[in-house]
């Protein structure tokens, strides 16, 4: 059994940049301001639904090499941990589960809240920093990562610069707000 804690291949969470979330964003909870706080502050509020999945968050984490506080910010960022879903979907009937995979690109599996579920989704992550990684080969791992993240979100044709790289991403601020979610996580040691 391994412990998922550190045992990312894909770079530190915690090294990453990020300036969080954007207004719009915040504005789901009515928050009156943006950024890191912003995040950090979702991330807190969507705890306790995203931990109803830890067991099964950890061992897929671990399975595909990955930190597991990405996977439950994407989690939070995606769907509340859960909380704004109909029958298991979102985003107009087109996102599928916890993750929200997209059926207009990937066939969903397992029901919206299972193991094989989160598999599915970590790795289509785990493709996209592939993908980010091949396409910027000279970025460092934590710049693939964040690249990948936001990959997740929009594909890997949408990351141009690292700069810019959530322009085009729901809010335009998807990678930035989902590693500050994580990095929230870490900072409470999940």
């Amino acid at each position: 059994m391994c412990s998922p804690v550190g045992r990312s291949i894909y770079g530190d969470i915690t090294k990453v940049d990020t300036t969080g979330a954007s207004q719009a964003t915040a504005n789901q909870d009515k928050l009156k301001y943006h950024g890191v706080a912003a995040s950090h502050k979702l991330m807190e509020t969507d705890l306790q639904r995203v931990n109803k999945y830890e067991t099964s968050i950890n061992r897929v984490a671990c399975a595909n090499q990955i930190d597991p506080t990405i996977i439950k910010a994407i989690m939070s960022r995606e769907t509340r941990g859960g909380n704004t879903l109909v029958n298991g979907w979102g985003d107009n009937g087109n996102g599928f589960g916890l993750m929200q995979v997209d059926k207009r690109y990937h066939e969903p599996v397992g029901t919206w809240n299972s193991e094989e579920h989160l598999t599915q989704g970590t790795r289509i992550l785990t493709d996209m920093i592939k993908s980010i990684e091949k396409k910027f080969p000279t970025w460092t791992k934590e710049q693939q990562l964040k690249g990948g993240i936001s990959a997740y979100n929009a594909g890997p044709s949408n990351v141009q610069t690292y700069a810019r790289m959530d322009i085009g991403t729901t809010g335009n601020d998807y990678a930035n707000d989902v590693v500050a979610r994580a990095q929230w996580l870490k900072n409470n040691g999940y």
